[in-house]
């Protein structure tokens, strides 16, 4: 789809993209980063729609890759990956979260691959960043484990943002497919389900979001995709 000039001017806020800093699992020597895909399929989708993009993490600077996530990596995942600027923006110099202002943004992504479980739920910054956004009129969006990016986020009154809220995150089941239920701190799954969400959930492994509210959530490292068109559909409301 062509976008017209009046269109972009109208999109004048980005979509902040947000990954880990963390590359190996706590107390194993197994490595861990950003799953690949679930920024790569994210931002194809994205700026394919007309949108700017800016890339975080916690530390800012290197983002770390799981090495698994290249056995499964297609054409989106290389066409990016062999491009030097992205690597420079996406992987290697990202953003740090205290250096953001969140009135830049009107919505942000949190990214997943198991890193995130360590460096997503007790980041104070990230969370303020995330709230402020939202509070705002923004979105806020997860896929996979990613969803440990809202795990913490409170509403104006103090209460859990996600609380009462449909939300999706990687399964127990899926957890437990993968062979990392013993080596993850927490589970996605049960931790969405302990602060008053209401999980949902398809098979294993299948693509899949939903959306509720200015909260939208995937299952899984299939459904990046499918998180962007779904905020890209609420988006593209705002600008008729």
């Amino acid at each position: 789809m062509s976008l017209t000039g009046k269109e972009r001017q109208k999109m004048t806020k980005k979509i902040l993209i947000i990954e880990t800093n963390t590359p190996k699992y706590d107390e194993t020597d197994r490595a861990t980063g950003l799953w690949l895909g679930e920024t790569t399929h994210f931002y194809e989708e994205i700026i394919s729609a007309g949108y700017e993009v800016d890339f975080a993490s916690p530390q800012g600077g290197y983002v770390p890759i799981d090495p698994e996530s290249f056995k499964y990596a297609n054409a989106i995942d290389w066409k990016w990956y062999t491009n030097r600027n992205f690597r420079e923006v996406a992987l290697s110099n990202t953003k740090k979260i205290t250096d953001l202002n969140a009135e830049d943004y009107g919505a942000i992504y949190f990214t997943g691959g198991h890193g995130v479980l360590w460096d997503y739920p007790e980041d104070k910054a990230l969370m303020k960043v995330a709230e402020e956004i939202y509070d705002a009129g923004g979105f806020i969006t997860s896929v996979c484990h990613g969803a440990a990016g809202l795990l913490n986020l409170k509403d104006e009154v103090g209460e859990y943002l996600i609380k009462d809220k449909i939300v999706i995150g990687f399964t127990n089941e899926e957890e437990e497919l993968n062979g990392t239920t013993a080596a993850v701190p927490f589970l996605t799954e049960t931790e969405l389900n302990q602060r008053g969400a209401r999980y949902k959930k398809d098979s294993a492994f299948k693509a899949f979001a939903v959306r509720d509210g200015r909260i939208i959530t995937g299952q899984n490292p299939q459904s990046p995709q499918k998180v962007a068109e779904l905020l890209i559909a609420e988006l593209r409301k705002l600008n008729q």
